[in-house]
């Protein structure tokens, strides 16, 4: 409980609301209990998700779509993020945030024609890649876009050594989750977050 107040006020003297990741295998025994009962409402679901790379180049061929990969982030990478994901502020913060990524990383962009209509990115590091901020365009959903872009990604990590990959994904997501799962994934975990209201 003495860490739960020290987090508390910790965050409130830096004008920002406390919020826990309860993560089963990692987390005190009670730990969510503890929180809802002092009014932190459970957020976020997710899955963390892993599958070989040799496996999800089985399972996901690369389509009839184009893929292309960057090893930066162009503006239209961006676009169709944002355009997904609803994020504010200033795309260039964003990417020089990216930038500072040191681990090898590429950013897959699946193209309908010339229109960037899916993307996500993939970090390796240690034999692993993490596969980040996969979106799609709703236009463009139910054609194989995000499934080029699992597929370039899939290929980028395989070239880098990167035998196994890893994803996170929300739970009430449920096309992403099928995806995932015909491409080969299965969840190793489930965590959620804790949150007072207004935080």
């Amino acid at each position: 409980m003495r860490k739960i107040v020290g987090a508390e006020r910790f965050y409130a003297f830096r004008g920002a609301a406390a919020r826990f990741q309860i993560s089963p295998p990692a987390c005190p025994a009670g730990l969510d209990a503890v929180l809802a009962e002092r009014g932190y409402r459970r957020q976020s679901l997710a899955s963390l998700q892993v599958a070989s790379t040799a496996r999800v180049l089985e399972h996901v061929p690369g389509g009839s779509l184009r893929a292309r990969l960057d090893d930066s982030p162009a503006r239209a990478w961006f676009e169709v993020w944002r355009a997904v994901h609803g994020h504010g502020g200033d795309w260039r913060a964003e990417r020089g945030m990216l930038g500072r990524v040191e681990r090898p990383c590429a950013y897959a962009c699946s193209m309908i024609g010339d229109e960037v209509v899916a993307v996500g990115r993939a970090v390796a590091d240690t034999g692993w890649a993490g596969v980040f901020s996969m979106a799609t365009l709703p236009q463009a959903r139910g054609n194989g876009a995000a499934r080029a872009v699992l597929a370039a990604l899939a290929a980028w990590a395989g070239a880098h050594h990167a035998d196994h990959m890893y994803l996170q994904a929300e739970r009430d997501n449920i096309p992403a989750l099928r995806l995932y799962e015909r491409a080969g994934f299965s969840e190793i975990c489930g965590y959620h977050y804790r949150a007072r209201r207004g935080g």
